[in-house]
């Protein structure tokens, strides 16, 4: 079978899974607990079916390493915090709230299940990518693989503040001044980990990019591909879920005003100086 007909025939499967899943369940977290073991499926499907055709296959296994990275991170990260015991994502019970029954059932076969599981397909296209236009490994190459390791490091480092600061205010009764982590990373960028997680799919972008430059295909086509798709979907998605959730944040923390004004919303930059009171 096409590797790419393969991935989209895996990808309906498990849009319909979570579909059917939150409905018997009542709960809409299922495809939040596919999102950092799917992609890693579909890359490494494409990176057989190129060992297994004979294709050039060192740079997609370099991919299939890095998305295995990725995938066994924030699996790692998404459990500690009892993703996989039924607890669902806070910010689906607000849009429940604020929506009919009828609405939200909607919102969940439309994006939920079905849009976010096509976006996990989508970010993973650059490696079908890299599978139609096979070429040798480059010191470009090199150049991603660290970019995204170092990607994944601040991820983990950012993650690992968060828990750190959760736990601390767990021990704390469950308040903790002020309310948020607002130190070591997240002195730089309110979301620092989400700024990393972006980036991290767009370095798996420019491989495919490299890969088209190196099959002849230029500029146009290559180097800027139709994959890039993926990369501005996620970002897109990031930003509204960040929206989404510095509104609930802002409504319960009185200091996340100042914290908003100061501090970098994805990209780490130096904080700006606080108002003077």
């Amino acid at each position: 079978m096409d590797p790419l007909l393969l991935v989209v025939v895996l990808g309906a499967a498990a849009a319909l899974f979570c579909w059917v899943t939150s409905l018997v369940t009542n709960e809409t977290s299922w495809v939040d607990r596919l999102w950092s073991v799917v992609p890693v499926v579909y890359v490494w499907i494409f990176a057989i079916s190129a060992i297994l055709d004979g294709r050039d296959s060192g740079r997609l296994i370099v991919m299939a390493m890095l998305a295995t990275l990725w995938g066994a991170r924030l699996t790692f990260n998404f459990a500690r915090k009892g993703g996989y015991t039924g607890m669902e994502d806070y910010r689906w019970a607000v849009l429940r709230g604020a929506m009919t029954p009828g609405q939200f059932q909607l919102f969940n076969a439309t994006f939920i299940a079905f849009y976010q599981n096509a976006l996990l397909v989508l970010i993973t296209l650059p490696a079908y990518f890299v599978w139609a236009h096979p070429a040798g490994f480059t010191a470009a190459d090199v150049v991603c693989a660290a970019l995204f390791l170092l990607c994944l490091c601040g991820e983990s480092v950012a993650d690992q503040q968060q828990w750190n600061f959760q736990q601390a205010k767990r021990r704390a009764g469950g308040t903790l001044e002020p309310g948020f982590v607002t130190t070591g990373l997240f002195a730089y960028s309110r979301h620092p980990n989400f700024f990393f997680e972006q980036a991290q799919w767009w370095v798996f972008y420019f491989f495919a990019g490299i890969a088209g430059v190196a099959a002849g295909l230029g500029f146009w086509g290559g180097a800027l591909n139709w994959t890039i798709i993926g990369a501005v979907l996620l970002a897109l998605l990031f930003l509204g879920s960040t929206w989404f959730t510095e509104s609930i944040s802002a409504g319960r923390y009185p200091a996340y005003a100042d914290y908003r004004r100061r501090v970098s919303m994805l990209v780490p930059l130096p904080p700006r100086k606080p108002a003077d009171r």
